[in-house]
């Protein structure tokens, strides 16, 4: 089953011009912003367009240091760009996460939110916003 919610664009593989897939997180209740899941590739149009939103961190990052697995049953590490952790966006998730509260697949976006604050989105963990 798949439902629509928001999340926080964290990092971006590719470039910050041209991203391809875009790792996404919510804060938790201690106010530290918790990877939950990668994107689906996007395709260069949507990665232009997404662009123009995204922007590198001005300051310390949340996820400095972090490193992100390429895939399942691999050792290979992605090579990320971490961008400002200030734009939310629209996705499509399956519910089944995995044992740490993250999404076991690949969240499909649909729009970026310019309407939605990063306080407002829910705290990871936390029930997914079904729709119909």
């Amino acid at each position: 089953m798949r439902v629509t919610t928001e999340a926080i664009i964290g990092a971006v593989t590719d470039s910050l011009a041209a991203p391809r897939t875009l790792l996404l997180g919510r804060y938790d209740a201690a106010g530290r912003l918790q990877y939950t899941g990668r994107s689906t590739t996007l395709s260069q149009a949507a990665g232009r367009t997404l662009a123009g939103w995204l922007a590198p961190p001005t300051g310390a990052h949340p996820w400095t240091g972090w490193t992100f697995s390429a895939g399942w049953g691999t050792q290979d590490t992605l090579h990320v760009h971490l961008v400002q952790p200030n734009v939310v966006m629209e996705v499509a998730v399956d519910v089944a996460r995995d044992a740490s509260g993250r999404w076991r697949h690949p969240a499909r976006p649909h729009r970026v939110r310019p309407d939605v604050d990063v306080q407002d989105v829910l705290l990871y963990g936390e029930d997914t916003n079904t729709s119909p």
